[in-house]
């Protein structure tokens, strides 16, 4: 997988410059799926956006998904007819929209799609995420097929958890595709 086909799905308000997913794009070359509005995503430009970025690359892309990035996959590939270009997703801490506190923040993203993935995915959760549940995380996995790992209690797994790089995470990663070029 070339490094520029895998493609980073930040979640509401951006993923800022110590996440995980940003240190990724620097170091490895990953694209990020720009939204046109980071604070109030509206779930159908957010799939045309993917949309768009997915028909504009050459070959196999790779998600790797971040909160409300995470509800992005999963309600694209419930409308898209180029779901067979993705050879994985990685969904890490899934946001919640359907959550009473969200909801009005959050209007067009509940419900949550909750159909099988057409492609293999690994869903990593906290137990201690402010924004999602154990318990809801875990049912996300199940519903979109999904391998569901248990990343213990790190929060939202975003830059307050501490990761730095997340080598944890590129590995899960590359179990899902071979990356191409120094890792």
């Amino acid at each position: 997988m070339k490094p520029e086909n895998v493609l980073i799905l930040p979640g509401w308000q951006n993923s800022g410059p110590e996440h995980w997913q940003s240190r990724w794009e620097a170091l490895h070359g990953f694209r990020r799926v720009d939204q046109h509005d980071w604070m109030k995503p509206r779930r159908g430009d957010w799939i045309a956006r993917l949309e768009d970025v997915i028909l504009g690359i050459d070959g196999p892309v790779v998600l790797v998904a971040h909160s409300l990035g995470c509800i992005l996959t999963a309600a694209w590939a419930e409308v898209s007819r180029s779901t067979g270009r993705v050879q994985g997703a990685l969904l890490v801490a899934p946001g919640d929209p359907e959550r009473d506190e969200l909801r009005g923040l959050l209007p067009s993203w509940a419900p949550i799609v909750r159909q099988r993935l057409p492609f293999p995915g690994t869903l990593v959760g906290s137990r201690n995420d402010p924004y999602c549940s154990f318990d809801k995380a875990q049912s996300l996995a199940a519903s979109w097929g999904a391998r569901f790992v248990d990343y213990g209690e790190r929060g939202h797994i975003n830059a307050e958890s501490g990761l730095g790089d997340w080598p944890e995470g590129v590995a899960m990663l590359r179990a899902l595709a071979p990356l191409q070029g120094p890792q």
